[in-house]
């Protein structure tokens, strides 16, 4: 069983208009809602290759109830937890005449300890021995940062895998805990390096090498259209991307995380797993919007990946 778990789920409505204009009203064209949250994108592609997925996660209100229903809609099974708060709401403005764009993304509801304490007690509930737990996103006002620390603890004393994508002092205190798999970008490994008291000339071999003396298992560094970097602690593995036709990379990291799991969740090697979360990623951006692309998609691509020892 995978699971999926967002703290912070939003949201995302697009308006486009004719031209991106201040101190004017500006009349949109077309309407676009997606429902937000890196936890949602990957239950979205393992829903759609057939893993089994539950998404969880914090909503509350009237939006709550509308991403609710949208996921359970498009197939995705949740198990969420409600609290008084009202989810968030992102708003983007978008031409397609203009360059640039307009985005405002709220902070979310806060929520209290009472919702944190029932969020945890429904994890405990439901871990199992050899499940995975991906841990994904920002954190909503009100809760402790070190909220996924105490999820990877909870979650791999009952002999889970937890996978941790996030950023700042939660994704530092997460990494203290040990968890089996990160994914962060370089900006990310260079901020919880100097968090930690790294030097700011360290090499990204160097901050890879303190997180595992750290405790986390393994690392997948992404590295959008160039390169990403795989390592275990004991082998650092290279992949090159192969080359698409762009039209969105965001939730390309989210395809990317999504494969690799779902490849490692089917006792595939890591390396395997890793060239597979390559392809995804790239088949995400090559896509309009924040689609997750179909597994025969990634498999065509899959044969363009390079993966190479160092």
């Amino acid at each position: 069983m995978i699971y999926t778990v967002t703290l912070n789920p939003a949201l995302d409505k697009e308006y486009r208009v004719v031209e991106l204009s201040l101190n004017t009203v500006m009349r949109a064209a077309a309407v676009k809602e997606d429902y937000g949250g890196k936890g949602f994108n990957i239950a979205r592609l393992l829903t759609a290759w057939g893993a089994n997925c539950t998404a969880l996660g914090l909503v509350g209100g009237h939006t709550g109830e509308i991403l609710s229903k949208g996921l359970e809609k498009g197939g995705i099974a949740t198990n969420f937890t409600w609290i008084g708060g009202e989810t968030r709401t992102n708003i983007s403005i978008v031409s397609d005449h203009a360059a640039g764009y307009f985005k405002v993304n709220e902070p979310g509801p806060h929520v209290s300890d009472v919702e944190i304490e029932t969020l945890l007690h429904l994890i405990e509930s439901l871990v199992q021995p050899d499940d995975w737990w991906i841990l994904a996103g920002s954190l909503p006002p009100g809760v402790e940062l070190d909220i996924y620390a105490h999820m990877i603890t909870l979650i791999q004393r009952e002999k889970g895998r937890a996978v941790l994508d996030s950023s700042g002092e939660a994704f530092k205190l997460g990494c203290r805990a040990a968890p089996f798999l990160i994914k962060p970008n370089v900006e990310e490994l260079i901020q919880v390096s100097e968090m930690d008291g790294g030097k700011r000339n360290m090499d990204i071999e160097e901050m890879i090498g303190e997180l595992h003396a750290a405790g986390v298992k393994n690392i997948i560094l992404s590295g959008g259209k160039e390169k990403a970097i795989c390592s275990n602690g004991t082998h650092i593995w290279e992949g090159i991307p192969p080359e698409i036709e762009e039209k969105n990379p965001i939730g390309a990291g989210d395809a990317m995380l999504a494969a690799t799991v779902y490849c490692l969740s089917r006792k595939e090697p890591l390396q395997e797993a890793f060239a597979w979360g390559m392809a995804a990623g790239s088949a995400a951006a090559g896509l309009p919007g924040t689609q997750m692309p179909a597994r025969t998609d990634v498999a065509q691509l899959l044969k363009k990946v390079i993966i190479k020892e160092e």
